[in-house]
This record gives C-alpha cells, sequence and structure tokens, in this order.
C-alpha cells in the first residue's frame, strides 16, 4: 500500500523561479512496517519506481512524497507500479488518495 502526495515548493521569496520546474521526491516509511532492513527494502522499491515514473507521470515543479504502508513489502512491483502511476494521475488531477480501511479492534 503507497501514499503519493505533490506539492509546489516555493522558494525563499514566495514564488518559483520562472523557467525552473524541478521535480523531486521523498520516501518515508514508519517503524510500524518493520525493521530496518525492512523499511530500507520497501524506500529502494519505491525509488525505483519513482525514478522509472515520475518523467512520464509526475507534476512538473512539485514535491512527490511517498508513505509506505503495510502490505507494501510484499506487494508484487508490477502491482506498485500500476498503483503509483494511479496515485500520480489522481494527484494530477486534484484529488487525494482514497481513505485507508480501519482494521477492527486498533486503537490510533
Amino acid at each position: 500500500m503507497l501514499l503519493a502526495n505533490a506539492r509546489v515548493p516555493l522558494t525563499a521569496s514566495g514564488l518559483r523561479e520562472p523557467g525552473v520546474e524541478p521535480m523531486r521526491f521523498g520516501v518515508t516509511v514508519t517503524k510500524k512496517i518493520g525493521n530496518a532492513v525492512v523499511r530500507n527494502r520497501m524506500k529502494r522499491r519505491f525509488r525505483a519506481l519513482l525514478r522509472e515514473l515520475l518523467p512520464q507521470h509526475g507534476m512538473a515543479g512539485a514535491d512527490h512524497v511517498m508513505i509506505g504502508r503495510e502490505g507494501g513489502v510484499e506487494r508484487d512491483f508490477a502491482t506498485l507500479r500500476r498503483e503509483l502511476v494511479e496515485a500520480l494521475a489522481r494527484a494530477m488531477a486534484g484529488k487525494g488518495d482514497p481513505p485507508r480501511r480501519r482494521t477492527p479492534g486498533k486503537k490510533r
């Protein structure tokens, strides 16, 4: 499972520089996912996907943030790729990710 978010960064003056449209990304995975080995594996998979898909599907001039969720390490790479393309399309359309289902009995 993954969550993608895109925001347009501002410079110190509050305005973006004309003609400069960098596409940046960040990846974060919570300790709830597993130990450092598991979290780093998930981050490596996300970075590989982002390097592959952002040039075609990302928002120019935006910061893209990937948040690793439960089940992301076990997911097939092709499934992750498809889900990321869908998430980037939702971000381009200005829509957020769908709400996550809560597991009964788990407290926040």
